[in-house]
């Protein structure tokens, strides 16, 4: 594919080449699910360059120049291999050290610059263009380029379908047969749901190429019994893969029944994925071999890599940059491997032997070791899965790829995820926010107090406080449970029963005890109990068909718990097929303490026409009745989450002065490039840009400065000491109030100076006195991984030490703002608690609102704290506020183009 402009002969004179930003090199995903490496073009290029040039078609070379161009001289050579990454921009894409795309703008006035790309006929279709223009657009963002222009042909209609298709307004006109295309590049909704929309594509697509391998090559495949490449043949052939095995082994002939191949190259057929069971230092050139025999993905199980230390993660980058070089993906290393149950496929491929049953669920979990044990436990409860994925170190293939596949994969209908860390929480949640509204989402989140994470995960520190981090989980509709047996316990419900309308629940049961441990059970979780049906010892099973029946007719009734515990004797089979059937048939979820069996109980099945081991409607059964309620509580909370509208009413366009914000925080950046805290005069004027007005503070240090302000302000004002250390501490008096003339200014200040020792570290001033209200604090920080998180709470040391606030991460609307307001402890406070007057909490949801915006809007903004907020019965009043500016460097750089993600030693995870 070829595009346009006509640029420049400019060429650089500078004694010393310009360094681009380390952060605009990454690894890329193409449409087709095959990665590749996009970095700024270097003067070393030049062969690359005319490599590539002399395998472009003439058409193509056509549509770029205007006319024909069948070489590059010299001259055009170092032209555009020489930038200076500012003025003149341009990105190549390398695959497997050939430069298969190159894309290039030129600033030609203040603000606006000439696009152009050239990719290679044979890699047309697979979104390179729309890569290079996402760079392009990035570089240009940062460099204060606003607005992109391009010259093309009327008949180079894949290039103009590049543009309109990047989700901008493109605008232009027709002139001496050349077309003239401009558009803005600032980032329109549009265009990043056009960018998102083709990140699902290419990573679903990439899954799918592991999960729908057809032959398989195991490498390091073992004659002997007991060792891992034995195992990797075994369980493929044991599980009935209905594709082709091939062995790999230097040393043998055949493996297990199976003709061994010296390398991968010397296979005779296709090899769509390679399982690798080699020493760690043999897995590179395994990777040679597959790229050369045109392999999709890699499973390296080897161990040796990032967990052994420091040299094991040098290892570990080399690999996943090879492999990556070269188009592949890679699970791994030092994992279990990946199944897929589908009958279709029938792939075990992975060191456990035990095939899991048929199921409903995808589970992702990291460890290898516990990723047995997952496996056991699913195949003892009879829950079934569709697809495993253990990621061990995942050093590329990550959850979040994962849940990009889960999403359109219909076999797929409960998402659980065993979380040891999070590469990019940002990603994950725009993610699994988008999945949960299709398909649940369970989450175990080891490390939750520590925010440890086990030796080989390549992450950087989150510094967002535990609270954010779980808020991010509840803003997703993800279901956060605290073990895995919580996890099974969620999971069997979902994949076997319908999701409840409301929290009310019936008890129905044949055992009193039991019956008052559920209520009990339901009203510690939020539930309501609105029937409670106790049958008697003797129930029969035609007393229970009665009684549930009932139940789930009842209006006011939104779930039902089952509780059986049969009589000496008996065993339970007339009641289980009662159970079965109304679970079967029931619009309402069912669970049940079952003769305190757990899982899915043969004798509480239902025939699934899919293959499953239990179909919908089967009845999971719990070993407590306390699990089956919590379970449930789980059920309902996401249950509301998803009928919680995702967009509440917006804040004004027009109460926002986005360009005035801009301006100057740039300003600021520019005539301190290392950035500072805001000065007042600052703060006034950027909030103010966002309709929210800062009260002025005089500051004063001597009676007769505190008078004089008084004066300035028209009286009625108060006077207070501002020093942390004093606002912190309870225990003194810190403020002097309603202060209308001098001799009251005089009052107050000698009285503050009774209790603070040293008046000239208390940071005295006098402000206007507000209208009484409760004060609260509204935040909103920068964090390397979050990006913005905002948070709410009443203000104060003790609020502070119990850790109640409330986060969010934005952007946000009206339904976050108000859960926000309502789900800290001491939220009674601002709703009239003990009878005082009930706040004006629309106000206070409000500037949560504006100020997650402001927050949002700029990632150069790295903090911007309401600090005191006094809400009052009619409005709230903003006293205090900090602010501090720094530069962005490859902050959220990552936010608009797509990019795999990377060690924390290397580019922004993506």
């Amino acid at each position: 594919m070829a595009a346009p402009a006509r640029f420049r002969d400019v060429i650089s004179t500078e004694s010393s080449t310009p360094t681009p930003p380390r952060h605009w090199s990454a690894d890329v995903l193409l449409l087709d699910g095959s990665t590749a490496h996009v970095r700024p073009i270097r003067p070393e290029d030049d062969q690359l360059l005319v490599d590539f040039y002399s395998r472009v078609s003439e058409e193509s070379k056509y549509y770029r120049f205007f006319s024909p161009m069948p070489t590059l001289s010299e001259r055009d050579v170092k032209r555009f291999t020489n930038v200076d990454h500012h003025d003149r921009v341009a990105f190549v894409v390398i695959l497997a050290d050939r430069m298969i795309a190159v894309g290039r703008y030129d600033v030609i006035k203040p603000g606006e610059a000439e696009v152009a790309f050239l990719v290679e006929d044979q890699h047309h279709g697979r979104g390179l263009a729309q890569i290079l223009l996402e760079n392009l657009a990035q570089a240009g963002r940062e460099l204060g380029v606003e607005k992109f222009t391009a010259e093309v042909l009327p008949d180079n209609r894949r290039m103009i379908t590049t543009f309109k298709d990047a989700g901008y307004h493109v605008a232009g006109g027709f002139e001496d047969g050349v077309m003239s295309l401009q558009f803005d590049i600032d980032p329109t909704t549009t265009a990043i749901g056009v960018m998102e929309n083709r990140e699902h594509r290419a990573e679903s697509a990439s899954i799918s190429r592991f999960f729908n391998a057809r032959s398989v090559a195991v490498v390091g495949a073992s004659r002997r019994q007991d060792t891992i490449g034995q195992a990797l043949v075994r369980n493929l052939i044991t599980a009935d893969f209905t594709g082709v095995v091939y062995a790999v082994n230097p040393s043998a002939d055949a493996v297990s029944g199976l003709p061994a191949y010296s390398s991968v190259t010397e296979i005779p057929g296709e090899v769509d994925l390679a399982i690798v069971a080699v020493p760690a230092s043999a897995v590179q050139d395994v990777v040679l071999d597959c790229a050369a025999k045109g392999v999709h993905g890699l499973i390296v199980i080897s161990s040796g890599f990032a967990e052994t230390g420091d040299e094991g993660r040098r290892r570990q980058r080399r690999l996943v940059g090879l492999a990556r070089s070269y188009g592949l993906r890679l699970i791994g290393p030092n994992c279990l491997g990946i199944i897929n149950t589908d009958p279709e496929r029938s792939l075990n491929a992975s060191l456990s032997g035990l095939m899991p049953p048929r199921g409903r669920a995808g589970f992702f979990c990291q460890s290898g070791a516990l990723g047995s044990a997952i496996l056991e436990k699913v195949y003892n409860r009879g829950l079934g899965l569709s697809t495993f994925v253990s990621a061990g170190n995942r050093a590329d293939v990550s959850g979040n790829d994962l849940l990009q596949y889960w999403e359109e994969d219909d076999t797929t209908e409960v998402v659980l995820l065993y979380l040891e860390s999070i590469g990019n929480p940002r990603k994950f949640s725009r993610i699994a926010r988008r999945v949960s509204r299709r398909k649940p989402v369970v989450a175990v989140r080891s490390g939750r107090t520590t925010q440890g994470v086990p030796m080989g995960h390549a992450v950087r520190t989150i510094a967002a406080p535990q609270q954010a981090v779980d808020a991010m989980f509840r803003q997703a509709g993800i279901i956060q449970v605290d073990t895995l047996e919580e996890m099974f316990d969620v999971a069997q419900l979902l994949a076997h029963q319908p999701l409840p309308t409301g929290r009310r629940v019936a008890v129905v049961g044949n055992s009193d005890a039991l019956g008052l441990l559920a209520n009990d059970a339901a009203a510690s979780v939020g539930l309501v109990v609105s029937k409670s049906v106790a049958l008697g010892a003797d129930a029969t099973a035609e007393d229970f068909e009665d009684a549930l029946d009932a139940a789930i007719d009842d209006p006011d009734v939104d779930a039902v718990v089952a509780v059986y515990i049969p009589p000496l004797n008996v065993t339970g089979e007339e009641v289980a097929n009662v159970l079965a059937a109304v679970g079967e048939q029931s619009d309402k979820p069912l669970v049940s303490t079952f003769l305190g069996a757990e899982g899915v109980p043969e004798l509480l099945r239902v025939p699934d026409v899919a293959g499953s081991t239990a179909g919908r409607g089967s009845v999971p059964s719990y070993p407590a009745v306390e699990a089956a309620v919590r379970a449930l509580a789980h059920v309902v909370e996401y249950a509301v989450w998803l009928r919680t509208p995702e967009e509440g009413e917006p804040v004004e366009v027009e109460t926002v002065d986005t360009q005035a914000a801009k301006l100057l925080i740039n300003t600021i950046l520019m005539n301190t490039p290392e950035g500072r805290d805001l000065e007042f005069h600052e703060l006034r004027d950027l909030l103010a840009a966002y309709n929210v007005e800062l009260w002025e503070p005089i500051p004063v240090t001597t009676l007769e400065e505190a008078i004089e302000a008084g004066h300035k302000l028209g009286w009625n004002v108060i006077l207070k000491a501002t020093a942390e250390h004093l606002r912190n501490r309870p225990d003194l008096a810190h403020v002097w109030r309603a202060i209308d003339d001098e001799d009251e200014m005089r009052d107050g200040f000698e009285s503050l100076l009774e209790v603070i020792t040293d008046p000239a570290s208390a940071g005295f001033v006098v402000q206007k006195s507000a209208p009484p209200g409760v004060p609260v604090g509204i935040g909103a920080v920068e964090d390397p991984l979050f990006g913005p998180v905002v948070s709410f709470g009443i203000s104060g040391p003790l609020t502070e030490l119990l850790g109640d606030r409330a986060y969010r991460i934005p952007p946000l609307n009206q339904h976050e703002a108000r859960a926000m307001t309502r789900e800290i402890k001491s939220s009674p406070m601002l709703f009239g608690y003990r009878g005082s007057e009930v706040v004006d909490v629309d106000r206070i949801e409000t500037l949560i609102m504006l100020l997650a915006r402001l927050k949002n809007d700029f990632p150069a903004l790295r903090s911007i704290v309401l600090s005191l907020v006094l809400a009052g019965k009619d409005a709230a009043t903003v006293l205090t506020a900090e602010g501090r500016v720094e530069p962005v460097a490859d902050l959220r750089s990552d936010w608009f183009v797509r990019r795999l993600n990377a060690d924390p030693g290397d580019t922004i995870p993506g």
